[in-house]
């Protein structure tokens, strides 16, 4: 496993693009808009996303203002077989919340589980394996 992004949700996405490109150097590294979900997804970081770990900012349309202890969303990890890591945690005693499968506006494979404290880490499939 690795770790792939960490997700914040933001209130206005210009604002926080400026701040973190502009202020604290990071690239934006792609963008995209899911008009069905009405939210906007920009990644941002210092180098590629094959080979770092990069901030995740989403913008649900309508909302401009977060409270600190709902801002923070999930951690991601890289799985190439996420039904079998999915086995293993639960094996393990772990909590999976959200079984492995395409994303609800999407095609990316993903799964949710829970930590003790109730924080969610989200596993996305990384190669073409899907079952």
């Amino acid at each position: 496993m690795f770790l792939l992004h960490t997700m914040i949700r933001v209130g206005d996405l210009d604002k926080s693009l400026q701040f973190y490109c502009d202020i604290l150097g990071m690239n934006l590294l792609r963008k995209k808009d899911y008009p069905s979900g009405e939210f906007t997804l920009a990644f941002v970081g210092y180098g590629k996303e094959s080979d770092n770990a990069v901030i995740e900012l989403t913008h649900n349309w309508g909302t401009d203002k977060y409270d600190l202890g709902n801002g923070f969303g999930h951690i991601a990890l890289g799985v190439e077989d996420i039904y079998g890591t999915c086995d293993k945690i639960r094996t393990k005693g772990g909590k999976v919340v959200r079984e492995p499968g395409p994303m609800k506006h999407g095609t990316t494979v993903i799964a949710f589980v829970e930590d003790p404290d109730g924080y969610k880490i989200e596993l996305i499939q990384t190669s073409s394996k899907k079952d």
